[in-house]
């Protein structure tokens, strides 16, 4: 679903837009994989608990090592693969380009400076590399870089000192709710897109692209 938002008439005036990159420009297959090793239907639960995961957040913020976030989920989540074969499993949920995405990022750096704000780690970010997708940005923010994630308040925090936006001049562009949620609790502009068409139909509405 598609969270719309409801800015003032100057709806052009942002310093950034920041993209997901997984699930919004990059294809990802891990949370439906990830219900299917726990045998969890509920997507948004899958998420729940992959977002406060000990584990993923300390693999995710470069604090710990692949051997340790393998054990570590596989005991956590009670799955019944070994550790090995769920990293391996882990470092391909993560495609290739989503279509159309080059060429969402190109247009939209037309008009506005671009970057990312990712959750990302050490075993799938060589993917996200290969993609060539990080070359049409003009800001990076990686979680395992940054020893930050998403979604708490201190990554967003570190943006806006980057930046040197107020809050209100970012619009962010993310697949996951609580992302969003903890986001504009900072008061950055954020809208919850699936994919390459929901992120255009924002950027569309926000004025961001003009309408064809």
């Amino acid at each position: 679903m598609l969270i719309r938002i409801r800015l003032g008439p100057n709806v052009r005036d942002f310093d950034y837009v920041l993209f997901d990159l997984g699930g919004v420009l990059i294809q990802v297959g891990g949370v439906r994989a990830m219900g299917d090793l726990a045998g969890i239907n509920d997507d948004r639960e899958v998420w729940r608990r992959w977002l406060t995961c000990r584990w993923v957040r300390e693999f995710e913020r470069g604090r710990c090592s692949v051997a340790e976030f393998a054990d570590g989920v596989v005991a956590d989540w009670g799955l019944s693969i070994g550790a090995e074969d769920f990293a391996e499993e882990f470092r391909l949920w993560t495609g290739g380009l989503l279509d159309g995405a080059r060429e969402l990022v190109e247009s939209t750096r037309n008009h506005v400076r671009t970057g990312c704000l990712s959750n990302s780690n050490a075993l799938q970010w060589p993917e996200y590399v290969r993609s060539g997708i990080v070359d049409h940005l003009d800001l990076v923010f990686l979680s395992h870089e940054l020893n930050l994630i998403k979604p708490d308040r201190e990554i967003f925090d570190h943006v806006l000192d980057v930046t040197g936006s107020p809050p209100d001049r970012l619009l962010f562009l993310d697949d996951n709710e609580l992302n969003v949620v903890a986001a504009r609790a900072v008061g950055i502009n954020a809208v919850e897109v699936r994919g390459v068409d929901q992120a255009r139909d924002a950027l569309l509405e926000l004025g961001v692209l003009p309408a064809p």
